[in-house]
């Protein structure tokens, strides 16, 4: 009987293989490499990300007023979002150097949070896309705000930093569900 059981989880185990899909950076052994993008045509490609820092109203004024000790917080939190946007082939391991064409970082401060929306839209031509460019964007640049009023506040919270919209490729259009 144990023999049956054994046989009947292992073919489980490969029908649910089967039916994932395939991940692209994951070779036939399993090992990870680059995804080689050399064949694939060169297409305007954007995506847009946002994400949330969240805060009490108090370290939101201090924001809004000017007066955080680092100095100019949503000032700071753009240029690092735009520099990591530059860089993430640096930080995320099978990510391609791109020539990006364009970052957009936008900073609101949105007091019914309380604290500031982040979003993040970056374009390119290139044989891949710019998903990871656009979330690290908007990831560094969270954090930037949060390490800038963490002398005030050390419960500010990064939340809901996701894929909003891509546009361009081969996988077309896809926007987030609200």
């Amino acid at each position: 009987m144990a023999k049956a059981q054994k046989k009947a989880r292992t073919k489980a185990r490969a029908n649910r293989a089967k039916s994932k899909p395939a991940l692209t950076h994951i070779d036939a052994k399993g090992e990870a490499h680059m995804v080689d993008v050399s064949a694939k045509e060169d297409t305007e490609r954007t995506a847009i990300a946002e994400g949330a820092v969240v805060m009490t109203a108090k370290t939101l004024a201090v924001i809004e007023k000017g007066n955080a000790k680092k100095g100019d917080v949503l000032g700071t939190a753009r240029v690092a979002g735009i520099m990591a946007a530059k860089k993430t082939h640096q930080l995320i391991p099978l990510c391609h150097p791109l020539a990006i064409s364009k970052i957009t970082l936008e900073i609101t401060v949105d007091p019914k949070l309380p604290g500031c929306r982040v979003t993040a839209t970056v374009k390119v031509k290139g044989p891949t896309g710019v998903e990871m460019e656009a979330l690290t964007a908007v990831s560094v640049a969270c954090l930037t705000i949060y390490d800038m009023v963490k002398a005030v506040e050390r419960g500010v919270r990064i939340d809901n930093v996701h894929l909003v919209e891509k546009m361009g490729g081969k996988s077309g259009h896809y926007r987030a569900a609200n």
